[in-house]
């Protein structure tokens, strides 16, 4: 079934390390782009278009109210064919409440995604996030007690000051949360943010210290009863983000948004990264990316994301050639020796040592 992502490109204060576009948010924009989300959406009505995952990311998705999260679900009902939809909200500590988290319950969203991004009071700030520990706790109890089942929240690894030690620590408290899925994303230093200088650079951690930090925390989420599924996510059994998987696993998705991509009809294509010029279009333009997807190579590329790992002989039946696969045989073979992957000749299953290397092994894999 296809996914829908809705990009909410508004944020209170700019986050130093983040690429991801928004702008600044004020009630006027944030209505008149609740009103251009819904018309875009109502442009599918009519195609009878199962949808099981919808997915607000952002930005700050919740700077919007939960009346107007519950009106772009409600056209999402009305235009779509929902069929027991996870809808996802990416949320900042900073910008709910309690009320608020009932409100959206009520709208119609059964899954948070929390922007904690860490446990340390010392590095929220050096992140240049707008809450403590003590209110991102705060706000995650605040869910589970509203009536919120299905709680995600987000981590750094890799700030300045960090640890082995330290690390452990944040994961201990944060795994101690009513949260059921935690995603840990390797600190990233994206040219153009506030963080691409070389002060940044020397403070976060080196590439050393990075690895050694990653497997860390592989280790000690899964102790904690948080099974790997996939380079960065973590989940107790059964509450995978089942919106992401299908970026994962090359299933559909329709995004709605400036700067939102899509793959659907076959084809991969984005709204232009344009607030204002999403608002005043009677349906958003795409610039498509690539109409003749090649589906052996992008099963390949993203399934080695993935714990469960590629089938080589899937692989072929979506086109790969018999000598790609035998290479691949062997290099997987090979790479088994060195425990970057575990393989029967047939899948190949990253190990975490191995997912520190994935894109290179990825080129490896496919091109020779």
């Amino acid at each position: 079934m296809t996914g829908i992502y809705i990009h909410v490109p508004f944020c209170l204060r700019k986050c130093p390390y983040c690429d991801f576009y928004s702008g600044i948010f004020s009630l006027r924009t944030a209505e008149e782009y609740t009103e251009a989300v819904q018309r875009n959406i109502k442009a599918y009505k009519g195609r009878n278009i199962p949808v099981d995952t919808v997915y607000f990311g952002g930005g700050t998705p919740s700077l919007l109210t939960p009346a107007q999260i519950a009106s772009v679900i409600d056209c999402c009902d009305d235009s779509f064919k929902l069929v027991e939809p996870e809808i996802t909200l990416e949320c900042n500590p900073s910008s709910i409440d309690r009320d608020k988290l009932r409100s959206y319950l009520s709208a119609g969203v059964n899954r948070l995604s929390v922007g904690v991004q860490s446990a340390d009071d010392d590095t929220l700030v050096w992140l240049g996030r707008l809450h403590d520990k003590k209110t991102a706790f705060s706000r995650i109890y605040d869910a589970a007690e509203v009536g919120f089942k299905n709680i995600s929240c987000d981590m750094i690894i890799g700030a300045a000051g960090q640890n082995e030690k330290r690390l452990v620590n944040e994961i201990v408290q944060i795994a101690a949360l009513p949260v059921e899925h935690i995603s840990a994303y390797m600190l990233k230093i994206e040219q153009g943010t506030a963080f691409d200088c070389e002060e940044i650079r020397t403070a976060a951690a080196d590439a050393e210290l990075m690895c050694s930090l990653y497997l860390t925390a592989v280790e000690t989420l899964t102790e904690y009863g948080f099974e790997q599924y996939e380079i960065s996510n973590f989940a107790r059994h059964g509450r995978q983000s089942r919106h992401n998987l299908k970026y994962w696993q090359g299933e559909e998705y329709i995004g709605i948004g400036p700067a939102a991509h899509s793959y659907f009809d076959g084809a991969r294509y984005f709204c232009p990264a344009d607030t204002e010029d999403f608002i005043h279009s009677d349906i958003q333009r795409r610039t498509v990316q690539e109409e003749n997807v090649d589906r052996a190579e992008e099963y390949v590329m993203l399934g080695l994301r993935l714990t469960e790992g590629i089938s080589i002989s899937k692989a072929q039946s979506l086109g790969l050639s018999q000598p790609a696969a035998d290479h691949m045989r062997l290099l997987a073979a090979e790479m088994q020796k060195h425990g970057l992957c575990r393989t029967d000749g047939n899948v190949i299953r990253l190990t975490p040592q191995g997912f520190l290397l994935s894109e290179e092994i990825t080129v490896r894999l496919l091109y020779w």
